[in-house]
C-alpha cells in the first residue's frame, strides 16, 4: 500500500476557526446570498421570541379580563407569527441550496485539477482512497457545514443574545439565574472541542483507509479471485470497518456526554427560575403573564443552547475536512520552466543526458542515488536500446525525459534545449511515451489512442493502430467507438499494450520513449509490430527499454545501464563480444557474470569464474549466430 501522509498527533492545537477561514475564497462569490440567508434566519428566529410577548399580553389582558375576543385575536397573532417563521426558514434554505452546491463543485474541480498537476512522487506516496475520500466525503461535509451549522452558529448566538435582553427586561433577577450556567457551559464546550477534533480527524482518515481497501479490491478483483484471497480481503476490510466503528462510537460518546450536560444544566436553571418566579407571583411582585412570558422565552432558548453541542461537533468535523482538503491543495505543483542556466553551453541536436543524477524525494539521505552521473548522447533519428538488470534504473531514466520526475543533478537536453527550461505542455508535445504497464481509461478505443495527440484525425489513428498491430479493434462491436471498460480489463494484456503503443506513436513525435513496449505480445505479433515499428523509428529519436534480444534489434545502438551508470555503449554485436554483463543479460543465464578486480567487464571469450565458485555463464552466441529470443509468455531476464 502506498505510504500514507503524516497524521496529526493525538492532541492538536490547530484552531477550527483558522482552518474554516481558509474556505473564504470559495465562499466569497456567494457571500451575498449567505449573508442574506443568515439575516433571514435571524429574523425568523427572533419572530419566535415575539410569541412569549404575545402570550404575556394574552394572560395579563384578555385572559385576566375574561375577554374571548381578545383571546381569539391573540391566537391569530400566534398563527401568523408561526407561518411567517416557517416561510422565512424555507426562504433561507432556498437561498443557500444552489450557491453552496456550486461551492462544492468548484472545490471538487480545483482538487481534481490540482491532482493532475502534482508530481508523480506525490501520487507514489499517497493512497488513492485517501484522495478519493477528500474529494467526496470531506467536500460533502463542508457543503453541509456551510448550509446549516455555519448559519445557525450565527443565528443561535444572535437568538440567545436577543433572548437574554428580553429576559432581563422582564425580570433581571430571574435573568441572572438563567445566566449562571454560562461559565460552566463555556468550559465544557472548550474541553469537548479539543477532544472531538482529534477523534474526528482519526475517523476521517480511517474512512480514507477503508476507501483504499475497497478500491484496491475492486480493481484487483482478478487477483483476489485467482488466488482465492477473498476471505483475507474480507478480514482486512472487516478489521478496518470495526476500527472505524469504534472511532465513531467514541465520537458518539463524546457528543452524548456534552449534549447531556448542555441539556441538564440549563434545565436546572429553568427549574430554579420557575420556583423563584412562582414565589414572586404569589407575593404579588410579579404578574402571571410576565412569568409565563419569561418561562416561554427561556424554553424558546433551549434549542439554541442545546444545539451548541452538535453544531460544535459538525464544525470540528468540517474544520478537519478543511485541513484534509488543503493538505493536498498546499502541495506544490510540478515546477514549470526554470531560468536558463547561463553556465551550461548549448549541446548538439538529438537527446543528450549530461551527468544526470536522480534520487527519490523520500529516499534516505545516506542511500546511493538511483542514477549517478549518466552521460549519453542519442543522435537525431537514432534509436537507442537501454538494457540493464532489475533495479538498474532504466524506467527511472526514461521517466526523466517527459519530466515525470525532476533530475536532482545534471541535465537532459532535446535538440540542445534543456528540458527544465521548457513548458511542460510543449515538452510533452515533443516527447511521447509508452510504459511497460499499459494503462487504459474508461473511454472508447479512439479516445484512448488520441490521448497521445488530441488533434489526430481518423487517418492518423488508423495508421497508429496498424503500426501497433491493433487492427483487432475493427472487429470489436463498436470499432473505434467501443468502450474498453475500467483499466481496459475487458481486453487482453497484449491488446492493451498494443493500444498503448498506438497512443505513443499516433502523434508522430520527434522523441519517443518506449519502456519494454512488446513484453506482453506473442512471438508472431511481436515480429509484425517490430517490422512496422522500424518504419516509425526511422522518423524519430527514440529510447527503447529492452529486456529481450528481439527488442534490442530495433535499435541502432545499445546502452548498458549498471549501478546507476552507463557501463557500455555500442552495437548489439559489439556488446555481445566485449561485455560479459550484457551477454549474460541477453542469454538469460541464471548465474551472475564475473567481474575482475579492476572492475572491467570480462570478455565473453575469456573463461569467467564467479567468486562463489559456481559455474560460469555460458558463452554468448557469436556475432554470426542467431540471437536467442525469449518468448513473451516465458518472461524476460531483468
Amino acid at each position: 500500500m502506498p505510504l500514507m501522509p503524516k497524521k496529526p498527533a493525538e492532541r492538536t492545537d490547530r484552531s477550527a476557526v483558522r482552518s474554516l477561514l481558509r474556505l473564504w475564497p470559495y465562499v466569497r462569490p456567494v457571500r451575498a446570498r449567505l449573508f442574506t440567508a443568515a439575516f433571514v434566519a435571524i429574523l425568523a428566529s427572533c419572530l419566535g421570541l415575539v410569541i412569549p410577548l404575545v402570550l404575556k399580553w394574552m394572560v395579563d389582558g384578555p385572559v385576566a379580563d375574561r375577554d374571548p375576543g381578545g383571546v381569539w385575536l391573540g391566537a391569530l397573532y400566534l398563527l401568523l407569527l408561526g407561518i411567517a417563521e416557517a416561510l422565512l426558514f424555507g426562504f433561507r434554505r432556498w437561498l443557500v441550496a444552489r450557491p453552496l452546491a456550486g461551492v462544492e463543485a468548484s472545490m471538487r474541480a480545483d482538487l481534481f485539477r490540482h491532482l493532475q498537476r502534482l508530481p508523480v512522487a506525490f501520487h507514489d506516496r499517497w493512497a488513492s482512497g485517501q484522495l478519493l475520500s477528500r474529494g467526496t466525503t470531506d467536500l460533502m461535509l463542508l457543503r453541509m457545514f456551510l448550509a446549516f451549522p455555519l448559519t445557525f452558529l450565527v443565528v443561535n448566538t444572535a437568538t440567545i443574545l436577543v433572548g437574554f435582553v428580553i429576559l432581563f427586561a422582564q425580570d433581571w433577577a430571574l435573568g441572572l439565574v438563567l445566566l449562571a450556567p454560562a461559565v460552566p457551559l463555556i468550559i465544557l464546550c472548550s474541553l469537548f472541542e479539543t477532544k472531538y477534533s482529534v477523534v474526528a480527524r482519526r475517523a476521517q482518515d480511517q474512512v480514507g483507509d477503508l476507501t483504499t481497501v475497497v478500491e484496491e479490491s475492486v480493481l484487483g478483483i482478478r487477483i483476489v479471485k485467482g488466488f482465492g484471497r477473498h476471505r483475507s480481503q474480507a478480514r482486512a476490510f472487516r478489521a478496518l470497518a470495526h476500527r472505524l466503528r469504534d472511532t465513531e462510537l467514541g465520537k458518539a460518546r463524546l457528543l452524548a456526554g456534552i449534549w447531556a450536560l448542555i441539556t441538564a444544566i440549563p434545565e436546572l436553571a429553568i427549574g430554579a427560575a420557575l420556583v423563584l418566579g412562582t414565589i414572586q407571583v404569589a407575593d404579588g411582585t410579579l404578574s402571571a403573564g410576565t412569568l409565563v412570558a419569561f418561562l416561554s422565552t427561556a424554553l424558546a432558548l433551549r434549542w439554541p443552547v442545546e444545539s451548541i453541542g452538535f453544531l460544535l461537533a459538525m464544525s470540528q468535523e468540517s474544520a478537519t475536512a478543511t485541513d484534509r482538503y488543503f493538505e493536498v491543495m498546499d502541495v506544490a505543483e510540478e515546477p514549470g520552466a526554470v531560468a536558463v542556466r547561463e553556465s551550461a553551453p548549448a549541446t548538439g541536436p538529438g537527446m543528450v543526458f549530461e551527468g544526470v543524477e536522480f534520487r527519490y524525494p523520500d529516499a534516505d539521505p545516506g542511500s546511493p542515488p538511483v542514477l549517478a552521473g549518466v552521460d549519453l548522447h542519442i543522435r537525431p533519428g537514432e534509436t537507442l536500446a537501454l538494457v540493464g538488470g532489475t533495479g538498474s534504473g532504466k524506467t527511472t531514466l526514461t521517466a526523466l525525459v517527459p519530466r515525470l520526475h525532476e533530475v536532482t543533478g545534471g541535465r537532459i537536453t532535446l535538440d540542445g534545449e534543456d528540458i527544465a527550461t521548457m513548458e511542460r505542455s510543449r515538452l510533452r508535445e515533443l516527447v511521447s511515451v509508452a510504459f511497460e504497464e499499459p494503462t487504459l481509461f474508461s473511454a472508447t478505443v479512439g479516445e484512448n489512442v488520441t490521448m497521445g495527440a488530441a488533434d489526430a484525425d481518423e487517418r492518423q489513428v488508423r495508421q497508429a493502430l496498424s503500426v501497433a498491430q491493433a487492427d483487432f479493434v475493427h472487429q470489436l462491436p463498436g470499432g473505434l467507438d467501443t468502450e474498453v471498460g475500467e483499466q481496459g480489463l475487458s481486453l487482453s494484456g497484449g491488446q492493451r499494450q498494443r493500444l498503448a503503443l498506438a497512443r505513443a506513436v499516433v502523434g508522430e513525435p520527434r522523441f519517443l520513449v518506449l519502456d519494454d513496449p512488446l513484453s506482453a505480445l506473442d512471438v508472431h505479433t511481436e515480429t509484425l509490430v517490430e517490422a512496422a515499428l522500424r518504419q516509425v523509428l526511422k522518423r524519430t529519436t527514440a529510447v527503447v527499454v529492452a529486456h529481450r534480444p528481439s527488442t534490442v534489434m530495433l535499435a541502432d545502438r545499445v546502452a548498458l545501464l549498471s549501478g546507476g551508470r552507463i557501463a557500455a555503449v555500442g552495437t548489439h554485436q559489439e556488446l555481445l563480444r566485449d561485455n560479459a554483463e550484457y551477454a549474460w543479460l541477453m542469454s538469460g543465464a541464471g548465474s551472475e557474470p564475473a567481474t575482475p578486480a579492476d572492475g572491467s567487464a570480462t570478455p565473453v571469450d575469456a573463461p569467467a569464474t564467479p567468486v562463489d565458485g559456481s559455474a560460469a555463464p555460458p558463452p554468448a552466441p557469436s556475432v554470426s549466430a542467431p540471437v536467442q529470443q525469449v518468448p513473451a509468455e516465458e518472461g524476460s531476464a531483468r
